[in-house]
């Protein structure tokens, strides 16, 4: 995946980056650390500028976030019920109401959650589709999907020019950074749950 990504940005620099971010936020798996550090490290021995490549990544973040957008407007509350009543998704044992809670909850903080997410591994991807299933205003989201996406590329993109020749090994550091909030959002859910299923109401 790695020589992938490099070969891209060679090859088509800035389409290649607006191509592949917005890619990488429907599907979150591609590692946009990659494509963002070594796109940092091309500005120093090529013709590519830094801003240019923070441009194209933001267009592509905000390309793909709009995608996911709307794929999230086309599913209503109902829809969600449905699809997590069958097959495997029972095993996650959500009630109507916990959805429609959920539904409340961003309904409230969307505006914040949006913002924060796009500093989360995969969450900066999934977190359009509450937004859009919320109908959350088109304006509001793009705006914090601006700034949020505008922050994590500037960041990440000066930091694999600064790193030059050991950008991968900055990827390795970022790997940790992914694995870490992970793992502390697994810890929060499950105090959560825990405290759902064993608070003693």
């Amino acid at each position: 995946m790695q020589n992938f990504i490099i070969d891209i940005v060679n090859a088509y620099g800035y389409a290649g980056i607006f191509l592949l971010i917005a890619i990488e936020n429907i599907f979150p798996p591609i590692p946009s650390e990659v494509i963002l550090l070594f796109s940092g490290f091309v500005t120093v021995y090529t013709n590519m500028k830094v801003w240019g490549v923070i441009v194209s990544a933001t267009l592509g973040a905000v390309a793909g976030a709009i995608f996911l957008y709307e794929i999230g407007r086309k599913l209503t509350t109902e829809k969600v019920e449905r699809i997590f009543s069958r097959g495997i998704f029972k095993v996650f044992r959500l009630k109507k109401e916990d959805l429609r809670n959920a539904r409340r909850w961003f309904d409230r903080y969307g505006s914040k959650a949006v913002l924060i997410c796009r500093f989360i591994p995969f969450m900066r991807s999934i977190i359009s589709v509450p937004a859009g299933m919320t109908r959350m205003k088109m304006n509001i989201f793009l705006l914090l999907t601006i700034i949020g996406t505008f922050i994590w590329n500037t960041a990440l993109v000066f930091l694999g020019r600064l790193a030059g020749n050991a950008w991968d090994r900055v990827v390795l550091y970022m790997d940790y950074y992914s694995m870490a909030v992970g793992a502390l959002i697994f810890l929060i859910l499950g105090i959560v749950l825990i405290k759902k299923n064993f608070g003693g109401n």
